[in-house]
């Protein structure tokens, strides 16, 4: 008798539903449990068999994740974007929860990575950093914006630096505006953090094992094409054929991380500013008539390529060995 358990579970702030299915496929059990890590061992306690298990990514994931992993034998936190199947029909705790359990019987959810749990700490020291950055970034614009509203040119950095700060407020004549300026600076005054680009990418990426090849690193960062197809086959003289001429869409996957994305974007910028390796890579690229926007993506395919090689096999970067060709 195949004792296998498909538990799905539609997870809230405050309550779990849960759905119980057999490998036929049959509900043999639903309850709804409190949000607490008691309650829920004493339910997956009591249940027997070989449990497999499936919950959305959201806000409590990581929580949920690390609770459960032990307890179960199998555990997918699948990616809510991807279950265009919950979306159809009628919707509640209840349905959600019998549908992802379905869904994890017929193996069609797709899984979010959830498998190192020693760099957690890391990963939220980056989750800080990157939201500090985000917000530091918007308060340039803010800063700039003001002076702009007001007539008063701000090209360039000078705007934001401490020992010209006295000179670009004595621009503003308004008191209140003047204030509000003020006010921009003092969230400028956030102890800056450092370049810790090989830190983020720890934190984001966890282990390089988890992409088999460069292009599945690609596609996670949103470095990736996508080729959208159409009428591909067609019938000629009745016989079957596939199109020479295929009509395709192109364009990168919408589908990704976007802050490494960002970061390895702004590697790309920084590494074709500066002399070395890469810049003459990214020279290399121009020099052959392709565009600078495709260029530094085609640069930052680069860097992610190297990085994922290396953190396999553990070596340091050796500018020697990078020559100036298309990855």
């Amino acid at each position: 008798m195949n004792s296998e358990k498909y538990i799905g579970l539609d997870v809230h702030q405050a309550t779990i539903m849960v759905a119980v299915m057999d490998s036929s496929g049959k509900l043999v059990m639903e309850s709804i449990l409190e949000m607490k890590a008691a309650t829920i061992l004493q339910f997956f306690a009591g249940l027997r068999g070989t449990l497999w298990v499936t919950f959305e990514e959201g806000t409590c994931a990581a929580w949920l994740y690390d609770l459960l992993e032990a307890h179960v034998a199998q555990l997918v936190v699948c990616n809510p974007r991807k279950n265009a199947l919950l979306k159809y029909g009628n919707k509640s705790d209840r349905i959600d929860a019998r549908k992802l359990a379905e869904l994890l019987r017929g193996n069609h959810l797709k899984a979010v990575y959830h498998g190192e749990s020693g760099v957690r700490t890391l990963r939220e020291l980056a989750r800080s950093y990157i939201t500090t950055i985000k917000d530091l970034t918007r308060v340039m614009s803010r800063l700039k914006a003001l002076y702009r509203s007001w007539a008063i040119p701000c090209a360039g950095r000078d705007v934001y630096y401490t020992r010209h700060r006295a000179e670009w407020l004595g621009k503003i004549k308004h008191a209140g505006v003047r204030r509000r300026a003020e006010q921009l600076y003092q969230h400028l005054d956030v102890p800056y953090l450092g370049p810790i680009r090989s830190a983020l990418l720890v934190a984001l990426i966890q282990t390089p094992h988890r992409f088999r090849t460069k292009r599945q690193l690609w596609a996670y960062s949103g470095l990736a094409l996508e080729t959208r197809t159409s009428t591909e086959y067609r019938y000629v003289e009745g016989q079957l054929r596939r199109s020479k001429k295929l009509l395709s869409i192109r364009g990168l996957n919408k589908d990704h991380n976007h802050d490494l994305k960002a970061l390895f974007k702004a590697a790309s910028i920084t590494a074709s500013g500066h002399p070395g390796p890469f810049q003459d890579f990214y020279q290399a690229l121009l020099g052959k008539g392709m565009k600078p926007t495709m260029a530094r993506l085609t640069l930052a395919r680069k860097i992610a390529a190297i990085t994922l090689t290396l953190w396999k096999k553990g070596e340091s970067f050796d500018a020697e060995k990078l020559k100036p060709q298309a990855a």
